[in-house]
């Protein structure tokens, strides 16, 4: 008996092979996924268009019951992610570990590396947000509910960056990156499918393959639609009104139905989309070329001229205290908040909290975890070659980082014109889609102003653009079993135009709460098979662990070596 049949484990699974058309209109790709995931996404938007009463009433009492019912699991699943991260990294027989070959050198240099991650997923949420979170929290946070501070004063800002800095730190980035490890780590070193099934293999072994494989993958395209579909609302609500501020007409905003404001009309929803939706479609369908390079590249200067502006120009000292402060307790406080479940006691405090938490953070869990596949492909794309030490702490650290820094900057600026009283309420007052616009006008002369929101709207074009081409280009590579040549203009057409419905549908009907709500609910399935990739890439890390002790070979070229010299010695 030879000593590779003696040893105590089995080398990894490095076949996993997914069952492609070969001709035809679903030419390299799966219609045991493409189709489902077609139908589904089809269903959504004729029961949003074609019974909207229905719809509305059906999203309103999941808002109040299903979402409360699942907001433990997203809270606490969240926090495991975080966990297993960190274990992951700061174990040295795990951290070593390569996504790839042992030698292998990492495709992208440092610096494009981090760029690339800046770019994942972070520009739309940062124009939206980075003066809207803070602001919000400023008027509204648990602190204020339980009455320890006064909503919109100097002792609440504090807490309101807790808060921001909960939102947009280690959940979001930790999803990512155990997202994108668990398919990389399988896929560079086991040469499996870069696809999500894939990421199940260390479980479930080769029954990835079949019809349990189709629905892991039907789960990811569709919760990859419904959460690119909230960052699309945002976008369009935002692009809609910067189009407003500049000047483009009053047909744009109407009064919104409580009378608390403006919003969006739904002939500019409509031309919005078929602006963006229509670039994007076009971008998509010449591929990753140098039109797409060239936004990057525009998105990225763009938005360090922006900040810099904030730096500069706003409040820059004020906001590099809040960075600062808000860094040391979020660190701090990290493990009691990620735990953290707010339950009602029959109390209008304890109904106040649990529902703040629903509109918050199990929202934002909601849309972390349905935006995974998406940004978790893209970054096991870019990260082959690097250490699971250095993956983890370059995906959660740095984008965290400069989010951070985004939102201590630009929102910093906007809570202190308030404070100061130089915004007089015009800019906390407004809706969270026109924030920074409001920022830019109290901050700068009109003149100026008109030329940086004008500036502000071509870079959210640019980054909707890009965000919604390569949302299209991976729910693609997912319909072809992790292969891009099997892409075709018709399937990059239908998904192209069912972003445009799904968000229109949604936005007219009920806003982006109505884009929410159907969000946090379309990402309960996948959530499912978040939880199993945790189990997985641990289980895959335990056994690689294990294999290095015993010899037996952990990647897919040493495996094909071993099960030659096994027949030979048979």
């Amino acid at each position: 008996m030879s000593a590779a049949n003696d040893a105590p484990v089995d080398p990894p699974l490095i076949d996993l092979p997914i069952e492609t058309h070969d001709s035809g209109f679903y030419d390299g790709f799966s219609r045991a996924v493409t189709i489902p995931s077609k139908i589904i996404v089809s269903l959504i938007i004729l029961w949003a268009i074609f019974f909207p009463v229905s719809a509305s009433e059906t999203l309103t009492a999941a808002n109040t019951s299903i979402i409360a019912s699942f907001s433990g699991w997203y809270v606490y699943l969240v926090a495991l992610i975080m966990l297993v991260c960190l274990v992951v990294a700061i174990v040295p027989q795990s951290g070593s570990l390569r996504i790839g070959v042992p030698d292998e050198k990492p495709e992208f240099s440092r610096f494009s590396w981090f760029a690339m991650l800046f770019g994942a997923g972070i520009g739309i949420g940062m124009l939206t947000y980075s003066t809207g979170e803070p602001l919000s929290h400023f008027s509204n946070n648990p602190d204020i509910i339980r009455g320890i501070v006064e909503p919109r004063s100097a002792e609440t800002v504090r807490s309101a960056y807790l808060y921001t800095f909960l939102h947009w730190g280690f959940a979001a980035w930790g999803t990512y990156a155990m997202v994108g490890l668990a398919i990389g780590y399988v896929a560079y070193r086991r040469n499996l499918p870069l696809t999500i099934r894939s990421a199940l293999a260390p479980i479930f072994g080769r029954a990835m393959s079949g019809p349990a494989g189709h629905v892991v993958d039907v789960f990811a395209v569709v919760a990859t639609i419904l959460g690119v579909s909230v960052t699309m609302g945002l976008g369009v609500e935002q692009f809609v009104a910067g189009l407003y501020r500049v000047g483009l007409g009053d047909w744009l905003m109407v009064p919104k139905a409580d009378g608390s404001g403006l919003t969006a009309s739904a002939a500019a929803i409509v031309v919005a989309l078929l602006i963006l939706v229509g670039a994007s479609t076009i971008s998509a369908l010449s591929g990753v070329g140098r039109g797409i390079k060239w936004l990057s590249n525009l998105n990225m200067g763009l938005s360090f001229g922006l900040l810099a502006l904030f730096a500069i120009v706003g409040s820059g000292v004020y906001g590099l205290r809040l960075l600062g402060v808000g860094l040391w307790d979020y660190v701090r406080t990290l493990p009691q908040m990620a735990l953290t479940l707010f339950s009602s006691d029959g109390s209008a405090t304890g109904d106040a909290l649990v529902q703040w938490q629903l509109d918050w953070s199990v929202f934002y869990w909601a849309w972390w975890i349905a935006f995974a596949p998406f940004v978790g492909m893209f970054i096991a794309r870019i990260s082959r070659g690097r250490t699971i030490r250095e993956y983890v702490f370059g995906v959660v650290l740095v984008p965290s980082l400069m989010c951070f820094i985004w939102m201590a900057l630009a929102g910093g600026t906007a809570i202190d014109l308030e404070l100061s009283g130089a915004a007089g309420g015009a800019i906390v007052n407004t809706g969270i889609s026109d924030q920074l616009y409001a920022t830019l006008d109290a901050l700068l002369s009109p003149g100026m102003a008109l030329i940086v929101s004008s500036l502000v709207v071509l870079l959210l074009m640019t980054y909707l653009v890009t965000s919604v081409d390569s949302a299209i280009l991976i729910v693609n590579t997912i319909n072809g079993a992790g292969e891009e040549e099997g892409q075709r203009r018709y399937h990059i057409l239908f998904w192209g135009a069912a972003l445009a419905f799904v968000v229109g549908s949604m936005l007219i009907l009920g806003g982006i709460d109505a884009i929410r709500i159907t969000m946090i609910i379309g990402a309960l399935p996948f959530s499912v098979v978040v939880a199993l990739m945790v189990l997985s890439i641990a289980k895959a890390i335990i056994f690689d662990i294990r294999r290095k002790h015993h010899g037996v070979p952990t990647t897919a070229e040493a495996c094909e070596e071993w099960n030659e010299k096994v027949l030979a010695n048979e």
